[in-house]
């Protein structure tokens, strides 16, 4: 089986692609050309492309190019292609509407054209999974299930609803095999440094360790469903192993606060975070989506699929890496190393 997975170097990318090479697949990946390298999070799955038994190809491009999609595309011919490419940071989105907009809904559009073109010309049935996202609920009364009314609170959100209607609309008008997992927030020691739980996890064990001395952060009431990513892309994978293309909710089943976190994260330390955390009204969302709570239940019954980390395992799984990162921080501050404070976020 050969698979294409768009935004491979982000979070979940780097967790399927590792599940999918785990499974026997053949995996390919869409990266964005940049100055800098930005493949840290799968260095670790990466071979020599020369080595015999490299199964793990990466390709050059990006959602706002037609064009190049469809290069990718026929050259790699892929039996499931997974879709999580987006400016997936909701609070950026309110800065960065049009680009969020064009990457996260038109980004999909063109995907899924690109793709149709290909399964006419070719003949070849490819399965599609485009990721969905909880933000798309937005304000609507908890829990949230498939059959919920979106009520998007941010241009992220109402993106991803445009995305999520398109792929329904090519699944019902060309029979295209597109299945949605509208997932609820995941996270990971991979989850980037500006989400608020790894910005949590990243700034409370350097202040542990006095790398630094305050913590700034918005909304603490807001509540959300946290899962654990690695257990998540296994749901993006039965999603496509179906044999109807459908549209499932994943989640834990369970809500938190940001404030609870950090009283996770703080407990584990043994820190006071009310001494050291301040509220910067700059991380206000314009609009705020107040609580997230799933029902996966159809994914449980239909897919077999439940979550395996706990609330607090996942925490504790953020808080000792980014503390590992912390204590490498300070050996180098300590040694006079200038880029110190320059450890990578993906060790």
């Amino acid at each position: 089986m050969r698979a294409l997975i768009v935004g491979i170097t982000g979070q979940d990318g780097s967790y399927l692609a590792e599940f999918l090479l785990s499974k026997g697949y053949e995996v390919h990946g869409i990266v964005r050309r940049s100055s800098l390298i930005n493949t840290g999070r799968i260095d670790h799955i990466y071979k020599d492309p020369h080595d015999a038994d490299n199964r793990l190809t990466l390709h050059y491009g990006d959602l706002t190019d037609g064009t190049g999609l469809h290069r990718i595309i026929t050259k790699v011919a892929p039996d499931e292609v997974y879709n999580l490419g987006a400016q997936s940071h909701v609070r950026v989105s309110f800065d960065q509407p049009e680009y969020t907009a064009d990457v996260v809904a038109m980004g999909a559009l063109r995907l899924f054209e690109t793709l149709r073109d290909y399964i006419q010309s070719s003949g070849k049935q490819i399965r599609i999974y485009q990721a969905s996202s909880s933000e798309m609920f937005g304000s609507a009364l908890p829990p949230q299930c498939e059959t919920t009314p979106f009520q998007p609170r941010s241009p992220y959100a109402v993106s991803k609803v445009a995305a999520y209607y398109f792929a329904v609309n090519y699944r019902e008008a060309y029979k295209m095999f597109i299945s949605t997992g509208i997932l609820f927030n995941h996270e990971s020691p991979r989850r980037g440094g500006t989400f608020v739980t790894r910005k949590i996890t990243r700034s409370m064990t350097r202040i542990k360790l006095g790398l630094q001395k305050k913590l700034y952060l918005g909304n603490l009431d807001a509540k959300r469903d946290w899962g654990y990513a690695g257990d998540y892309v296994v749901a993006m994978w039965k999603i496509l192993q179906q044999d109807n293309p459908d549209d499932f909710v994943i989640s834990t089943g369970e809500t938190h606060s940001v404030r609870e976190f950090l009283d996770e994260v703080a407990a584990i330390l043994g820190i006071d975070w009310k001494t050291v955390v301040e509220i910067d009204p700059r991380y206000f969302r314009p609009t705020e989506v107040d609580v997230l709570l799933g029902d996966s239940s159809k994914a449980q019954k239909q897919l077999g699929w439940a979550p395996k980390v706990t609330f607090k395992e996942l925490v504790r799984m953020m808080t000792e890496s980014d503390m590992e990162l912390a204590r490498k921080e300070l050996t180098l501050r300590n040694a006079g190393h200038q880029g110190a404070n320059m450890v990578s976020e993906n060790g």
